[in-house]
């Protein structure tokens, strides 16, 4: 199919709606193309993220990078951190590295670019800007119960129960 006349995929949680909080970044901009050095070809460097507003009952977290535009049916995964402690608001760039980088049980999952890390943004050269979503959930459970050989999608199935509150900050990339 022409990407031209591909029909763009739905916004991921179109439906489902659930209270808001803020979620902020000094490396992203919200609607704002993403930086070279958050993409695959400028060095995968995860950006810094910071959450707060979230409800007080919040027990842990859950984040997620999503492109929903990636020209396969189930969108792609980028990246995925499950168990971050309710007292964790932050993530400093470059944390999507390694588990070593993360406080207490918080834990990466594998992504679909097969590592547990953050991938950065590698849309097809020539295809039309992807949509490249940040999301933290904010959970009421201590830990969704999943290892580290859970899918994201499989966790943000799993989450779906238990998500309060949810923040998101999107931005585009074009190769």
């Amino acid at each position: 199919m022409n990407i031209d006349t591909r029909p763009p995929a739905p916004a991921p949680f179109e439906g489902i709606d659930l209270p808001s909080f803020t979620l902020t970044s000094s490396t992203l901009t919200d609607g704002a193309p993403m930086p070279e050095s958050a993409t695959a070809r400028g060095g995968s460097l995860s950006p810094d993220l910071t959450w707060e507003g979230f409800p007080e009952q919040t027990a842990s977290f859950m984040l997620t990078c999503f492109d929903p535009d990636a020209p396969v049916p189930s969108g792609w995964w980028h990246w995925a951190i499950l168990d971050i402690p309710a007292s964790m608001t932050h993530l400093d760039q470059g944390a999507g590295a390694s588990d070593l980088t993360l406080d207490g049980p918080a834990f990466h999952l594998r992504g679909d670019a097969g590592e547990a890390s953050y991938f950065g943004a590698a849309p097809p050269a020539g295809d039309r800007p992807h949509r490249y979503i940040f999301t933290v959930h904010a959970l009421d459970v201590d830990t969704l119960g999943l290892d580290d050989d859970a899918t994201p999608a499989m966790a943000s199935f799993a989450a779906l129960e238990h998500t309060i509150a949810r923040a998101t900050l999107t931005v585009t990339h074009q190769a």
